[in-house]
């Protein structure tokens, strides 16, 4: 079945559009306080569509997630009354643990890992401020991990180019169905 290829030649149309650098933006900025979709899904195929705009990409994907990741910080500080039982209820209560856990040991490389890693950053933006970090040290650790993040994705989709494309469009079918088959085994795994 053919599911993954269609949705790949969908994505690196959108990747083209002329308007997908403020999609790109916008999901950038999204996802570092609220949005359950990492910027990376635009990123990797607007650099591999554009390789010579991928430095572009990565800079405007760090810089509108750092200010994100800013509301995250914002809305910890006055407004965790109103998004604890959120993100208590939801899958992110164990990220959250984990985030408090690592403020009280690491602080400011919590937030680095938590930029440069595929843990939800949008959690520890969020304990940021309800811990009541430094600003600014917040925010340079989330500049430092989102950036690295952002620009080896970009760097690293670029460099394959057009030829990656091609590999791609040609195994990701298979990549797709071994991708949700792993899914699907961590899921029973962690639920036995």
């Amino acid at each position: 079945m053919k599911l993954f290829s269609s949705l790949y030649t969908r994505a690196m149309r959108w990747a083209r559009d002329p308007r997908a650098p403020w999609y790109l933006g916008g999901l950038s900025f999204a996802e570092s306080s609220f949005f359950p979709i990492p910027p990376d899904v635009m990123l990797a195929p607007m650099s591999m569509a554009q390789p010579r705009r991928a430095l572009w990409f990565a800079t405007l994907t760090t810089a509108a997630s750092v200010l994100g990741g800013i509301l995250g910080y914002l809305i910890g500080m006055f407004a965790f009354d109103l998004v604890e039982p959120v993100l208590r209820s939801s899958s992110y209560a164990g990220p959250f643990a984990q985030a408090q856990q690592w403020f009280e040991r690491w602080g400011f490389l919590a937030i680095f890992a938590a930029g440069f890693s595929p843990i939800p950053y949008k959690v520890f933006t969020i304990t940021a401020g309800m811990v009541s970090m430094e600003f600014v040290p917040f925010v340079l650790a989330s500049l430092i991990g989102r950036g690295l993040r952002f620009y080896l994705v970009g760097m690293l989709m670029a460099w394959g180019g057009e030829a990656m494309e091609a590999r791609l469009h040609r195994w990701i079918d298979w990549l797709g169905w071994l991708t949700v088959l792993a899914v699907l085994l961590i899921v029973a795994i962690y639920k036995i």
